[in-house]
């Protein structure tokens, strides 16, 4: 069994595919998935997408490129929506400034305010970091020492000093199809290094397709090529990674039932 820890199934690459998508996934080991929340105010659109499908969970919060659109949001309607059974998780909040599509004190505020309905609710902050290293890690180390929250650095593609300053926090660190590209071995020298125990894997799909699917969009069945690179890098099996990956989801996304453990036959 293998879960993808983050996609984007409310994007409009998928409109009128998902059953499709979700049995593809099936076959393909991926027995279950988090559709990750952008937009605060299109929620509702997340949200019915994880109703409608028992294998699809899903989170609530702002992307750091929304950030300044969605700024004023408070910690307390972020609170008040996840208390949907179906909401796992906070996010995805953070700081991105490769694209800077969103001031970056507003990227700053949302995030931080993200990391206060994760201490409140106990659900994992799922955290979008690109080129922004040192703030990040700074802003990780002022609010652990205002109390703690669960959290994981998805789609990691940063350096090696920001993942262990992570690993130090209490953090996960999740891997995307970057794993496979032909020009991420320091990437890989990081995953080779991090603590088995901390591990996850996703597609971002649409984005971010596995090699040799690079370039074409992305879909959860892929979840397994990130995984089966992921071993190889570790030097174990995929049944390894498949195992080791799922027990630390369900121990971070402790909200997901147990009982989600049981894989469903496709189309079900």
């Amino acid at each position: 069994m293998l879960v993808d820890s983050h996609c984007h199934l409310d994007f409009p690459d998928f409109d009128g595919e998902r059953p499709e998508l979700i049995a593809r996934a099936a076959q393909a080991g991926v027995d279950l998935m988090v559709t990750i929340c952008t937009h605060i105010r299109k929620f509702d659109q997340v949200r019915a997408i994880a109703e409608e499908f028992p294998q699809v969970y899903c989170s609530v919060g702002t992307h750091p490129h929304n950030a300044g659109t969605e700024r004023g949001i408070l910690a307390e309607e972020i609170i008040a929506l996840a208390a949907h059974p179906k909401v796992v998780a906070i996010g995805e909040a953070g700081l991105d400034y490769f694209y800077d599509k969103a001031p970056r004190d507003a990227q700053a505020e949302g995030l931080r305010i993200h990391i206060e309905a994760a201490r409140e609710t106990g659900l994992p902050l799922v955290i979008h970091s690109r080129d922004a290293d040192d703030d990040m890690a700074s802003i990780l180390r002022e609010e652990m020492g205002k109390g703690a929250f669960p959290a994981l650095l998805h789609c990691f593609s940063s350096g090696r000093e920001l993942a262990l300053t992570g690993i130090e926090l209490g953090l996960y660190v999740s891997f995307s199809g970057i794993l496979t590209f032909k020009r991420s071995e320091d990437l890989r020298d990081i995953a080779r290094e991090l603590p088995a125990d901390r591990l996850l894997v996703e597609t971002d799909a649409p984005y971010l397709a596995p090699q040799p699917r690079r370039g074409k969009r992305n879909e959860p069945a892929y979840t397994a090529m990130t995984a089966a690179v992921l071993a190889e890098t570790r030097g174990v099996s995929q049944e390894e990674i498949a195992r080791q990956t799922t027990e630390n989801f369900f121990r971070l996304f402790r909200k997901v039932p147990q009982s989600a453990r049981q894989p469903r036959a496709a189309g079900q």
